[in-house]
């Protein structure tokens, strides 16, 4: 479970922070963990406390070219709203917190391994190292802001998002859904160029 735990920093709900994050950053001021709902028309992600709190809801418009998603909180109240760009090599998604608050999330191409998304309007960068499921937002200081880790072989695509700028925590929660979705729709066209490869050949 060691080798494990050194490279995917994923961790359930109840179980202690991953020691290296805590030897790297500290211990975080708050822990999120979200769990997809399958089988389903609607895409629904909830975002869950330490205690298995359902905190924030994320669910996705169907049908829905762009990708319309609105996150709530526990009550229902308005978090933000995410759609994605159509036709972007950039993997580009827009972000409208119900603060008034609005930024872009814009992946940089050519990158084999380390994936590198820029948060305009906020001055942000999402660094992710893909083979670990593991990345690290960073704010306009390169001042750590959370941790997001994602579970391995998870039929309910889990995350943990360990927070260290708890003030930013509807904006992270907003990424994070957001990232999600872009990994997500990766995985689908990955799936399909090789469903695509396979039949030509």
């Amino acid at each position: 479970m060691g080798i494990l735990s050194d490279l995917f920093r994923f961790r359930e709900a109840g179980e202690p922070a991953n020691r290296n994050n805590v030897e790297e950053f500290g211990a975080p001021a708050r822990s999120l963990f979200t769990s997809t709902e399958i089988f389903t028309l609607h895409h629904r992600i909830e975002i869950t406390d330490e205690s298995g709190n359902v905190v924030y809801r994320a669910q996705t418009q169907f049908p829905s070219l762009h990708d319309k998603t609105d996150i709530t909180d526990a009550d229902g109240r308005q978090v933000a709203h995410i759609e994605s760009k159509l036709f972007s090599l950039h993997e580009r998604h827009f972000v409208d917190m119900a603060d008034g608050t609005s930024f872009e999330l814009s992946n940089e191409l050519f990158h084999i391994i380390n994936d590198i998304t820029n948060i305009e309007g906020l001055g942000w960068q999402l660094r992710g190292d893909i083979l670990a499921l593991d990345f690290r937002l960073y704010d306009e200081n390169d001042q750590l802001l959370a941790n997001i880790s994602q579970k391995f072989l998870s039929l309910h695509d889990k995350y943990c998002v360990d927070i260290y700028q708890p003030r930013y925590e509807a904006i992270i929660v907003a990424i994070l859904v957001t990232l999600q979705h872009m990994i997500a729709d990766r995985e689908a066209a990955e799936a399909s160029s090789s469903s695509s490869s396979s039949s030509s050949d």
